[in-house]
């Protein structure tokens, strides 16, 4: 057994003394899209305002990204999975399918809609849900799946979009954690019916505090996505027309999409950094044997907005949770568990709140599913208990990713038999 009081919980030297690097993703040409726009309205004499031409720009460049098709820029991620879902035209009280693991607002809007959330289970060892997970729950009061793509890993969309595709369901694609993440060479978001991203300040790009973009390669779906996040405005419809839905405004502003257009050309560097940075710590955990380093679906690359890893307890003396809380006093950045991201366990979920009236839409007579459904997902429950999240970026020096390797061999040692 190694030198257990050595280790940084039991009081020992930490391995990490100093702060890691951070990103340093915003400089100077952030700084000067934004004073550019101060110094146009200034002489203008005009307020910056949001539809303008930086918006319009970045929504381009942002769907010569994805590979060609139609983007819409708005004011959050959540909102982005919103408008996806309203420009879908779901009927009211129908069921809208979605992974367990995600972001509670990878699920709420689906309320929003007046439509009843039914979870998936995940993979076996994965975020990620996938279509043997999906087919079982989908019922004849399906309307759209909902598939994220957690930490950056991309789900196996080809199976999905099968699935999707022989039973005529929309799919949309929450991109929120998976910017430029691939497979098969193509980004994700570019699968399904309409994608979802977010780009607040802590994505691999941002748009500023809050943001998001939907996307879509289909031009008349594009058209609804701009009438329901501007308060139904009649865009694409013959002139004459007035507002033609009820809708919120959830416009990005000019703000937004000039900090944008910069942060999107440096995104394949981010990307590619993250990856790179990946590579040395599997290098570096080679020889380290309580770290496993659990595999994408084949043909995937990933984005690593944080990196999913296990456990090996063989020949350890301590549990998953002493590993990663050593791990964590050595200076180590993570999240023991990421069952934070189990929604349908949270009280909102559980107590039916969605609206003013408890247990609405579950309740309203014109539902006709299951209104008091558990969903048990024990892949997702496993998951979190097993897996831990190494929130790692692309700003980390050589030195930084020494650190962190000696952290766990440190760690390792200590328990080891």
């Amino acid at each position: 057994m190694g030198c257990q009081k050595c280790l940084a919980i039991n009081g020992g030297e930490k391995a990490i003394s100093r702060p890691l690097n951070t990103r340093h993703a915003t400089d100077e040409r952030e700084k000067a899209a934004i004073m550019a726009l101060f110094d146009q309205a200034i002489e203008s004499g005009n307020n910056i305002g949001y539809n303008g031409p930086e918006e319009e720009a970045f929504c381009r460049e942002f769907a010569e990204f994805m590979g060609g098709g139609y983007a819409d820029g708005v004011n959050g991620g959540t909102n982005s999975v919103y408008v996806a879902l309203r420009a879908l035209d779901l009927p009211p009280f129908s069921e809208v399918v979605v992974g367990s693991i995600t972001d509670p607002g990878g699920v709420m809007p689906v309320l929003m809609c007046n439509c009843i959330p039914v979870m998936a289970d995940v993979a076996p060892g994965s975020y990620n849900t996938c279509a043997a997970e999906i087919e079982k729950v989908l019922t004849p009061l399906t309307s759209a799946i909902v598939v994220a793509h957690i930490g950056g890993e991309p789900a196996d969309m080809r199976e999905i979009m099968a699935l999707a595709n022989a039973r005529g369901i929309p799919v949309v694609e929450d991109c929120a954690q998976a910017h430029n993440a691939r497979l098969d060479g193509k980004p994700v978001g570019s699968f399904g019916t309409i994608a979802a991203f977010s780009t607040m300040f802590g994505k691999h790009f941002c748009t500023g505090g809050q943001g998001g973009v939907v996307y879509t390669k289909s031009e008349e779906l594009y058209w609804r996505v701009r009438q329901v996040a501007d308060r139904g405005k009649p865009f694409g419809l013959p002139a004459g027309s007035t507002n033609c839905i009820a809708a919120i405004n959830c416009n990005m502003d000019e703000f937004g999409a000039a900090i944008g257009r910069v942060q999107l050309k440096k995104l394949p560097g981010f990307i590619k950094g993250r990856q790179e940075v990946a590579a040395k710590l599997a290098e570096g955990f080679k020889d380290i044997p309580s770290v496993m380093i659990p595999e994408l679906v084949e043909g995937a690359e990933g984005a690593y907005w944080f990196w999913r890893l296990g456990v090996n307890l063989d020949g350890m003396t301590c549990t998953k949770d002493e590993y990663c809380s050593a791990l964590l006093a050595e200076g180590v950045p993570l999240n023991p568990s990421y069952s934070a991201a189990l929604p349908h366990k949270q009280d909102w979920f559980r107590n039916r709140r969605a609206f003013g009236t408890p247990g609405f839409p579950w309740t309203a007579a014109e539902y006709k599913g299951t209104n008091n459904r558990d969903f048990e997902t024990p892949n997702a429950v496993r998951a979190t208990q097993e897996m831990y999240n190494l929130s790692m970026h692309e700003g980390w020096t050589d030195e930084d990713i020494a650190l962190v390797i000696a952290a766990y061999k440190k760690v390792d040692a200590a328990f080891r038999v």
